[in-house]
């Protein structure tokens, strides 16, 4: 399978044009994995949206939309198809590559994406570009989902206004504003050895993963952000991204972008690793 190699003097990562994703990214400078690859992706685009939506459709501009049926769930269009798909090489050099798709499907989505891997020293910079193609217009959301390595000395931190609880078939109940203390981490806290998986709004754009040997911390642009973790697996998801999950039956749908033909939408992340300071 072709991945492609790219690194600096801090990092190096492995990008799989299958997926889009990452198969890893490292430290040189700490000698650590900065993401935990379970054999899949520790890394992948969200695109043409992100997480679920209950139904798999929804209604946009007087019109019911069909999601289509995903290779991996039974009931919805997981993730999109970005994640699923075989990206195409538009340029790749030592320390950034551009990966582009093109994606045709009966339901509205017709677009064209655009992914650039970037080290920028101690830094990765992801970013997702999406431009519609279609006639009508249609209904948008990006993200990315890393999967950090995460062990029980590891602390995670960063701050919210609010969250949905987890319902049936991983959807949303009703949004609240009083979080509990066992899924808060406005101090930095390792939180548990147990599945969660928790929609945050009001996220200020940065979070922290500090372990023994080096720092990490993800920023966006976004106030929606998604936690996911599993009993017994050294990881945790942070998962920035546009809109919050099943927006597309929220009021407004919130986060969402309706884009006509031509049109264009761009979300980004960034990842930066540095020493831990008690071990500088």
């Amino acid at each position: 399978m072709e991945t492609l190699l790219i690194e600096n003097a801090h990092l190096w990562m492995r990008v799989n044009p299958q997926g889009g994703g990452l198969q890893e990214l490292f430290s040189l400078t700490c000698g650590q994995p900065v993401l935990w690859d379970g054999g899949d992706s520790a890394l992948f685009p969200m695109v043409p949206l992100a997480n679920r939506v209950a139904g798999n459709r929804f209604r946009f501009q007087g019109r019911e939309v069909v999601l289509p049926q995903s290779p991996v769930d039974e009931r919805f269009f997981l993730h999109g198809d970005g994640w699923q798909s075989r990206w195409q090489i538009a340029s790749h050099s030592d320390t950034a590559c551009v990966l582009t798709l093109r994606s045709q499907h009966q339901c509205g989505f017709d677009y064209q994406a655009g992914l650039r891997y970037q080290l920028r020293g101690n830094v990765l910079r992801a970013e997702l570009t999406l431009t519609h193609l279609g006639q009508a217009p249609m209904l948008y959301g990006l993200g990315f989902h890393p999967w950090f390595c995460f062990d029980a000395q590891s602390r995670l931190r960063f701050s919210a206004s609010g969250y949905w609880p987890e319902g049936e078939h991983h959807l949303p109940q009703a949004w609240q504003s009083d979080i509990p203390a066992d899924i808060d981490f406005s101090t930095p806290r390792h939180g548990g050895d147990r599945w969660l998986n928790v929609g945050y709004s009001g996220w200020n754009g940065v979070a922290t993963l500090d372990h023994d040997v080096m720092n990490i911390t993800i920023t966006a642009q976004t106030p929606w952000l998604m936690l996911f973790r599993m009993s017994g697996q050294s990881f945790l998801c942070l998962e920035p991204q546009s809109h919050p999950v099943n927006a597309h039956h929220m009021a407004g749908q919130p986060g969402l972008v309706a884009l006509a033909q031509g049109e264009s939408s761009r979300f980004a992340m960034e990842i930066a690793v540095e020493k831990a300071r008690r071990n500088c």
